[in-house]
């Protein structure tokens, strides 16, 4: 797509606030794909965009787009939004509590497959990093 739009600068930073230590990776694998314009549309669109604008904090956001995932069952990019919701300040209880409300939308599978797999998964992870972290 050539430069970049004020809306990509800024959805980039978000991007990094989100995901600090993994932003610039996400970013070469979008310049490797097989359509590294849908990369930048998306940071733009996105976080440049959607993610940027007023009423609404960042941390609010990302509760948002978790209990959104969840509510559909997107387990791809649950994964993200339950690290940046833990990266922006949300604790595993919080998020938990967003993602137990899906049950009453989307019903039980779809919370069992995201709370039982996904956060399980992050957390485990996350608790793991922790650990070798103290060490």
């Amino acid at each position: 797509m050539g430069t970049h739009t004020d809306n990509f600068h800024r959805g980039l930073d978000i991007l990094a606030k989100i995901d600090p230590e993994n932003y610039e990776d996400i970013m070469v694998g979008f310049e490797q794909s097989a359509l590294p314009d849908l990369g930048t549309l998306a940071v733009e669109f996105n976080y440049g965009q959607i993610f940027s604008r007023p009423g609404l904090d960042l941390k609010s956001r990302l509760l948002a787009a978790v209990a959104g995932l969840t509510a559909l069952g997107n387990t791809e990019q649950l994964r993200f939004y339950i690290n940046g919701a833990l990266n922006i300040g949300w604790t595993q209880e919080e998020i938990l509590e967003a993602m137990l409300q899906m049950v009453i939308y989307a019903g039980f599978p779809v919370a069992l497959n995201t709370i039982l797999t996904v956060a399980n998964e992050v957390f485990y992870e996350r608790n793991e990093k922790e650990k070798q972290n103290d060490y």
